[in-house]
């Protein structure tokens, strides 16, 4: 069948970066571009930083700022924003507008949605981000139920704008799914040097008393529930796709937040990366698979990520596991440290780098050759990481 017809749902990077790669593959049949938000997509990694310390510009200014450079009317893309995807059958799309769109060949790039506790209010949006500033900006003790990145993050901006701000935290330490107990203890010091009181340990299930605003940070589920039953997900919703980000059902693909795609490299374990590295990269390898057929291109990439935190750079780079032994660079009480992973074999197979922006550059090298390293080696933080190779 010719492929006159490609439907890109999710306005966001991911999305934007898909309809941006199948013209300039030269693509000429029809695109159609559907998205929730009234906005073009945006830029969204500074609504939890940049936008929560700006200084309130007009809104339609700011945003446009935010924006990715791209001129839609001259691609001749059918742009849908603020349109949302509630229904799929095969070949058709239906919207909550009533609208039926077709195609030959569907990407999904819906990206995720907060998780909602049924109080207190999220930040996914840039309406969310400039309701967030007001409200910090007000002076009034606030809450952030969740000390993940986000939660780490609106954390820093009360701080520096002066606000008081209590983090309730249900687990023993933060971030305590993703890193060891060592590491998670020297991320909640960071919160009471900078005069934040984080409780650890402390589920909520209500608007904790004493604060005038509460933000719910506890994590974001995948946007899928309107595919309906017929596409295979993993556990947390997301779907599972081929190392060519193809879904089960043929001619369907997924990229970004939403897709758990098949890794080689990790062993053809399906991995979700919820971060803007990877919407970025996805759509390289997806476009041609859509083009030239399943099978023309991999995604298959280190993944990536970072957060600003108390001042701190955080990046991370890689995928570890808990089969991975983890060797520490440094002082976990110093300005600045590292923490890599070793798989059995010796491989490094991840780094978090803490103000050591050159671990995290020899890292993401050594990640991507797969290179065995000397654990004592690494060990050493006056020594380049490159000179543990073996």
């Amino acid at each position: 069948m010719k492929l006159e017809r490609v439907l890109v749902v999710g306005g966001g990077m991911a999305g934007l970066h898909t309809v941006r790669s199948l013209r300039e593959k030269g693509f000429q049949g029809a695109i159609t571009f559907l998205g929730a938000e009234q906005h073009a997509p945006y830029d969204r990694p500074p609504l939890s930083k940049a936008v929560l310390t700006g200084s309130g510009r007009a809104t339609e200014q700011e945003v446009g700022e935010l924006a990715f450079a791209f001129d839609f009317a001259e691609a001749e893309v059918d742009c849908r924003f603020g349109e949302r995807a509630v229904a799929w059958a095969p070949g058709v799309v239906s919207t909550e507008t009533g609208v039926e769109l077709r195609y030959d060949r569907l990407v999904v790039a819906t990206g995720s949605e907060p998780i909602r506790l049924g109080f207190g209010e999220t930040l996914r949006t840039y309406e969310d981000a400039v309701r967030l500033r007001a409200r910090i900006n007000g002076g009034k003790p606030m809450a952030i139920v969740g000390a993940g990145w986000i939660g780490a993050e609106v954390a820093t901006a009360a701080r520096d704008a002066g606000t008081e701000v209590v983090i309730h935290e249900a687990r023993e330490r933060p971030l305590a799914a993703v890193f060891p107990p060592q590491v998670g203890e020297a991320m909640a010091g960071w919160y009471a040097q900078a005069g934040a009181d984080l409780r650890c340990s402390d589920p909520v299930d209500g608007p904790p008393p004493g604060t005038d605003h509460t933000l719910v940070a506890v994590g974001a589920r995948p946007d899928t529930r309107w595919l309906g039953e017929a596409f295979h997900r993993a556990k947390d919703g997301s779907l599972l796709v081929s190392e060519h980000l193809e879904t089960n059902v043929p001619g369907v693909f997924a990229v970004g937040d939403v897709a758990a795609y098949r890794s080689v490299r990790y062993g053809g374990r399906h991995i979700r990366v919820e971060h803007w590295d990877n919407a970025l990269r996805g759509p390289q390898a997806l476009v041609p698979n859509v083009l030239d057929g399943v099978g023309a291109a991999v995604h298959d990439p280190v993944p990536y990520f970072w957060s600003e935190q108390f001042g701190r750079m955080v990046q991370y780079v890689g995928h570890h596991t808990s089969a991975d032994r983890m060797v520490l660079r440094g002082d976990l009480a110093a300005a600045t440290w590292s923490v890599c992973w070793l798989d059995p074999h010796g491989r490094l197979t991840a780094v978090l780098a803490v103000g050591r922006p050159r671990d995290l550059a020899q890292g993401r090298r050594l990640v991507t050759a797969a290179a065995v390293l000397d654990a004592a080696r690494v060990a050493d933080a006056g020594e380049a990481l490159t000179s543990a190779v073996l």
